[in-house]
C-alpha cells in the first residue's frame, strides 16, 4: 500500500520512508515478499499445529493477501473508491482476524452466522477507515481518489463515519439482546458510550481530531468486538 501510495504520501507526508527516498524500490519489494512468505508460512504452520484437515487459516490469510493487493494496486485499486476501499479495510480489521482466531480454536464451528455477523460488523471498520481519509483530502483530490470526504465533503462524511460506527454496534447489541445475551448486551452498550462521547469532539473538526479520536475510541471498539465474540461463543444456538 505504501508503494502504490507513494505519490499521495509525497503530497501529504513527504517525510515517510518511500517518498523521502530513505529506502529503495528493491528494499520495498524485499520487505513485501519477506512479510508475504512469513505470513503464509505462519498460517500453514497454524493449520498444521491445530490439525486442520482443510487449511482454513491459510485460506483466510490468502483472502487477506488478495484484499491487500487489490486495495492498493491497479487495475481494481479499491482505495480509489470510498465505499469499496473502506469496506475492504474494515473487513480486514474485523472479519478476517475474527475468522482466523475462531479457526484456531474450533474451525468446525465457524459457520454462516459468524461470517455474516463479522462482515456486518466490518461496517464499523468502514467508519474507522473513513477517519483516516480526512487528513488525505488534499492529496486524494489532486490524484483523483474518490474517498468519502472527497465525494461528499467533510461535513457529510463525518456523519457517515460516526453513523457507520455507532449504528453497526447498536445493531449488534440489539442482536445480542434478541438471542437472550442480556449481560453482554449491557457490556457492549457500556463500551459504545465512550466512543460516542469521543465523537462529540471529533465531529467538530475531523481533520484536526482524527488521531485523538482513534486513540480515545478505538480501544472501546475493539473490546466491544471481543465482547460480541464471547457472547456468540457462550450462546447455545
Amino acid at each position: 500500500n505504501d508503494w502504490y501510495a507513494r505519490a499521495l504520501d509525497a503530497i501529504r507526508e513527504p517525510y515517510r520512508p518511500i517518498p523521502s527516498g530513505a529506502i529503495t524500490e528493491g528494499e520495498v519489494y524485499f520487505q513485501i515478499y519477506a512479510l508475504l512468505l512469513s505470513g503464509l508460512g505462519l498460517a500453514v504452520g497454524c493449520d498444521v499445529w491445530t490439525g486442520h484437515e482443510w487449511p482454513v487459516i491459510t485460506l483466510v490469510a490468502s483472502i487477506g493477501i488478495f484484499l491487500a493487493y487489490i486495495y492498493s494496486a491497479p487495475p481494481l485499486k479499491l482505495k480509489a473508491n470510498g465505499w469499496t476501499g473502506t469496506f475492504a479495510l474494515g473487513s480486514s480489521y474485523i472479519a478476517l482476524p475474527w475468522w482466523c482466531g475462531h479457526a484456531m480454536f474450533n474451525a468446525g464451528t465457524l459457520g454462516p452466522q459468524e461470517v455474516v455477523l463479522t462482515l456486518l460488523y466490518s461496517i464499523a471498520g468502514l467508519g474507522i477507515a473513513i477517519v483516516n481519509d480526512f487528513k488525505s483530502i488534499e492529496g486524494d483530490t489532486a490524484l483523483g481518489m474518490n474517498s468519502l470526504p472527497v465525494a461528499f465533503g467533510i461535513d457529510t462524511a463525518k456523519w457517515i463515519c460516526v453513523g457507520a460506527i455507532d449504528l453497526t454496534q447498536l445493531s449488534v447489541a440489539a442482536y445480542l439482546y434478541l438471542i437472550g445475551e442480556t449481560r453482554y448486551t449491557l457490556i457492549l452498550l457500556a463500551l459504545i458510550l465512550p466512543q460516542m462521547f469521543a465523537q462529540l469532539t471529533f465531529v467538530q473538526d475531523p481533520v484536526a481530531n482524527d488521531v485523538k479520536y482513534q486513540a480515545a475510541a478505538q480501544p472501546f471498539l475493539v473490546f466491544g468486538i471481543l465482547t460480541t465474540a464471547i457472547a456468540v461463543g457462550h450462546h447455545t444456538f
